[in-house]
């Protein structure tokens, strides 16, 4: 799971299975949870198709490398998903509002 590249905006994941899945880094974003803010990433397989899921992991830099880490708990899911989609949507209404400004 240290596998990243910032210049393609990639990173490997490796599954519970050994198997290893190639994503695209949709974003890096911070989320409070219990009261600190973590930073996490959101990732989607680069062969996957618009229906498919974003996978959502704790993201940690620590330097040379960087790592991520499951979110188990089923409440600090629900809050960076909110997060997510908080961001997501901060994104849409920022490119509506520069298409009107054009």
């Amino acid at each position: 799971m240290k596998d990243y590249n910032e210049t393609t905006d990639q990173i490997t994941l490796t599954l519970d299975d050994d198997s290893e899945l190639l994503c695209d880094v949709i974003a890096t974003f911070p989320a409070k949870v219990n009261g600190k803010e973590q930073m996490y990433i959101a990732l989607i397989p680069t062969d996957a198709e618009p229906e498919d899921d974003i996978y959502l992991y704790r993201f940690i830099d620590n330097g040379d490398e960087i790592d991520v880490q499951n979110i188990e708990d089923d409440d600090e899911f629900d809050i960076v998903a909110d997060a997510f989609d908080e961001l997501l949507d901060e994104e849409e209404f920022e490119n509506l509002m520069g298409d009107e400004e054009e």
